[in-house]
Parts: structure tokens; sequence; C-alpha cells
């Protein structure tokens, strides 16, 4: 009898068989991603969309702004720099034409000015000094215009004096997830729920920004990103609380994200408006 299963090619048949059986599952499932994304603008693109569990306050939404660092430009403003002012997200944006905002860290609340983390742009230092629990820098305005426009990078891993010599602005912030796409283990305040911006890349550059006004635990955020975002890689906490601010403004969008709640400091979802911010990050589409 003639024995199909002794055949050597048999498994790699079957392979192809069972290949082809599901790609039309795969191909919708990338194509359910794709259709999540709404363009802005030129290098923006946005998408909201439940979150994985649901929250004790607020909708459970999960909002992700997608910037190219091919298609766009970016800055660092900081009330240091620019007329020692405080500003709320629109107002920085609508002052300097950036069609995005958003939190450039948290920032020392015995000043209200200076970083957490190191801070330079150009020659102006926000923060001189480097802080030791933190591992991300976020760096922009290349030396060379070969060079990524901004990248969020993981500093266990990349080289400091190298970094330094090829970006001229330079923002120090806590991890949340590594280089190689590790979650970080949040001990600092395990069990505290708030409102949040965090800042995310891929291993394809792409830069995320990602907010949500109804609080979860950092550990809760981590866990829904890699759901969120193939391929993520080094992710950065931007800010928390009413502090948290995303603010996009293009030919005919606006959108406005603002936080609220934070565990036994501010342990409400009543805020309605931008809070003051001393550094943020700005985004214009080329």
């Amino acid at each position: 009898m003639f024995n199909w299963y002794s055949l050597p090619g048999y498994s790699v048949v079957l392979f192809i068989v069972c290949l082809f059986l599901n790609f039309p599952i795969i191909a919708r499932e990338r194509e359910d991603t794709l259709s999540r994304w709404h363009p802005l603008q030129n290098g923006l693109a946005y998408m909201e969309t439940d979150a994985p569990e649901k929250s004790i306050l607020n909708d459970s939404k999960i909002f992700v702004l997608k910037a190219s660092p091919l298609l766009c430009t970016f800055q660092i403003m900081s009330a240091s720099e620019h007329n020692k002012q405080n500003k709320p997200a629109d107002l920085w944006a609508k002052e300097s034409g950036m069609n995005v905002v958003v939190n450039a860290g948290m920032f020392n609340m015995a000043n209200r000015r200076t970083n957490k983390g190191y801070l330079k742009n150009y020659s102006h230092l926000n923060n001189p000094r480097m802080n030791g629990k933190y591992n991300v820098m976020m760096a922009m305005n290349p030396t060379e215009d070969s060079d990524t426009a901004m990248i969020i990078t993981d500093m266990t891993t990349r080289n400091w004096k190298s970094l330094q010599a090829t970006y001229h602005t330079l923002c120090q912030g806590m991890r949340m997830i590594d280089g190689s796409g590790n979650p970080m283990s949040w001990d600092k305040r395990p069990g505290q729920l708030c409102s949040m911006v965090i800042g995310a890349t891929d291993i394809a550059g792409n830069l995320y920004f990602i907010f949500t006004r109804s609080p979860y635990t950092h550990q809760q955020i981590i866990g829904f990103l890699f759901r969120l975002i193939p391929d993520i890689r080094t992710t950065v906490y931007l800010e928390g609380g009413p502090e948290a601010s995303l603010y996009i403004q293009t030919k005919d969008t606006v959108i406005s994200k603002f936080g609220s709640y934070v565990s036994k400091t501010y342990a409400n979802d009543n805020n309605d408006h931008f809070w003051k911010i001393p550094n943020v990050i700005g985004i214009r589409s080329r």
C-alpha cells in the first residue's frame, strides 16, 4: 500500500496547505490592525481603542498618536528657555505652530521648571544632572541631516558620549519597556492608579504617544501596550494625573487629551482643562 506519510516532502506539503488555509485569517487580522489608524496629516495618524480591562473611572479608552520620524520634525520647548512661564499644552502648540504637543517628562515640584532627568536643548540646560534611576533618553535635532529626527533609546545599551555627539536635544525619562522589548517591574508605586501619557518606539523606529484618561496601574498599561503596538521597544513614562497632556491641531482636526486621577493625591475624575506644564515635546508635520 502506498504511504504518503513516508514521503520526505510530506511535512513541507502539510505546512504549505496549513499556511494557505490560515492566510485569510492572518490577512484579516493585519487589515483590522491597519484600519484602526486614522490619518491626520503627513506623518501623523491616530487610533482610539477600548482598553483590554475596564478602569474604575471614565471610558476605559486608550488613545495612540503615531508619528513618523521621516515625515515630522521634533523639538523640546521649556519654560526655563522661553519667558519663564509654564503653559497649558494647547497654548504651547498655538504659540509655536506645532501640530502636536505632549509632556516631555515629569518635573521637579519644588521649582516647577526642572525636568526630573537630564534635559538639554542645544546650549540651554534645563537640568544638567543625569538621573541614575532613569534609563531612557529621547533625542532630537540631529547634528547630521542623515540621522533620524527623533529616537527613544534605552541608555543601558546606548553609548552616552556617542548620543551627545549625534543630537543637539536630549531629554531623560523613566523606562517602562526596555530596548529589547522586555517589561520593567514597576516597584516604586506598584498599586498606584492614574491617568497617564507615555512615549514609545517600535522595531522600525516609529514613534508613539499613548494617552489614557481612565486610571490604570503602570504595570497594567505596560501589558496593554504589548497588545496595541506590534514589536514595541523602548517606552518612557512622560507624566501622570491632571498634568498628563496631549494636544493635536491639524488643518481639520483638534484633539485635546488631559488627565485627572491619581491615587491618594488627586483621586477624582473632575479635571476639565489642561494644566500648565514647563517642558513639552513639539511635533510638526513636514
